[in-house]
């Protein structure tokens, strides 16, 4: 009876080796015909835990095609599709590369037409897709998170961009470059190789290379941006000390890491760190008048026209120094207007009262060689011509006045 039983049990596993073959063959066919329902339909019947390993391998392969569905696939299904091939475990080696390749080409494919097409939220999950199916292709990750961003899904993009940063992920790439001989302009190449040929070929001269700047400070400032919108600010500054930390000669998140504290409320550690930053890089214009800004805010109306002066210098053509010199300058003029109204008729208020007129004309000139500047660089901004032309009018320069009066009024017509 014993003997009988083993022979039973051999021939009952061997029926269902043969089944489990069976139901593949049929999957796999269904899969040929495009009919991938029907291969999802065989595939969900089946439990690879009970399989044979020699099967194994083979029904993870069919279930990521049956669900991938040649490109057809929901995003749920890719997912699925993409764990599926993971397990794979045996000979299918150039079977599963070949799928993977065919998937990369299709989702990459499917995110530059949704960004090309302004769908980027489309755009965001192809290019993840196409990570998650090759994830030594971070950059296919970074594309996923900026895009996300992009259209403001930010709880998705929170996600991808601590994946970057947990990578350590910075982007640098190797740039190749020459000097276009006709233009004599700088060409980026593609890469080393068509750099080569075009020097070779004698339309380019002076070929160089370089790296590229890192991103690791945009992925941790959109980290903290995230965050603060979330009004967990605690999590931001945390993410923000973490990178300065690792990088303690960013320029870049230190100046983000002081945009972070402005924009939490500690506008003293704004300032310090701005003072820093400026210790590091005095020739940024940007940085002195971020100081001015800051300055001017507090009432220090000294150092900010310090800062300002100092971005001017390095920019001649940075017009909101110009324009922030011009608006703090002719805001003095507010106290002298409530004490002039507020004088009456005696000899010494009409003394008193000359005497503000003119420290108000004072103001109004040492104003004017700020918005004359901004408009030699920005020769259509309306509120500076307007604002001139009422100075000039003020101060009694009728040639300026008429001829500013002519800009506004084709600015106007404009």
């Amino acid at each position: 009876m014993k003997k009988q039983f083993i022979v039973a049990l051999a021939v009952l596993v061997t029926t269902f080796s043969f089944a489990q073959k069976k139901e593949l063959r049929s999957a796999e066919k269904a899969i040929k015909d495009n009919n991938f329902a029907e291969a999802k339909s065989i595939l969900g019947q089946l439990n690879p835990a009970t399989m044979e390993d020699k099967y194994k391998a083979e029904y993870y392969y069919l279930n990521a095609e049956a669900l991938y569905a040649n490109g057809a696939a929901s995003n749920d299904d890719v997912s699925k599709a993409l764990k599926s091939l993971g397990l794979i475990e045996g000979d299918l080696t150039e079977e599963t590369a070949e799928l993977k390749k065919t998937m990369i080409q299709s989702f990459v494919k499917k995110a530059n037409d949704a960004y090309e097409n302004k769908d980027y939220s489309v755009s965001s999950k192809n290019f993840e897709n196409a990570y998650r199916v090759s994830t030594k292709d971070t950059l296919y990750l970074y594309y996923a998170a900026i895009t996300a961003t992009g259209v403001q899904e930010f709880d998705r993009a929170l996600v991808l961009f601590e994946e970057l940063d947990d990578l350590g992920y910075t982007g640098i790439e190797k740039e190749y470059y020459a000097i276009d001989k006709e233009t004599g302009e700088e060409e980026i190449f593609q890469n080393k190789s068509i750099r080569d040929l075009s020097v070779k070929g004698g339309t380019h001269l002076k070929p160089g290379e370089r790296d590229t700047e890192s991103k690791q400070a945009e992925i941790v400032k959109n980290i903290a941006l995230i965050y603060t919108n979330r009004g967990e600010n605690d999590k931001a500054l945390a993410a923000m000390e973490k990178a300065r930390q690792a990088n303690p000669d960013d320029l870049n998140l230190l100046i983000s890491h002081a945009n972070l504290y402005f924009q939490s409320g500690n506008k003293e550690k704004f300032k310090q760190l701005l003072q820093e930053a400026t210790e590091k890089d005095p020739n940024n214009p940007e940085l002195q008048f971020n100081l001015g800004v800051m300055s001017q805010e507090s009432g220090d109306f000294d150092s900010a026209k310090k800062y300002y002066d100092r971005a001017i210098e390095l920019d001649p053509t940075y017009i909101n120094a110009e324009i922030n010199m011009a608006a703090m300058i002719l805001d003095q003029e507010k106290a002298l207007i409530e004490e002039m109204n507020s004088l009456g008729s005696s000899p010494a208020d009409n003394k008193r009262y000359d005497e503000l007129k003119l420290q108000r004309t004072k103001i109004y000139k040492s104003a004017i060689p700020y918005l004359e500047s901004v408009m030699k660089v920005d020769p259509d901004n309306i509120d500076a011509a307007k604002t001139l032309m009422n100075i000039y009018s003020a101060t009694g320069d009728t040639e300026k006045y008429k001829a500013m009066k002519a800009k506004v009024d084709a600015l106007i017509g404009n």
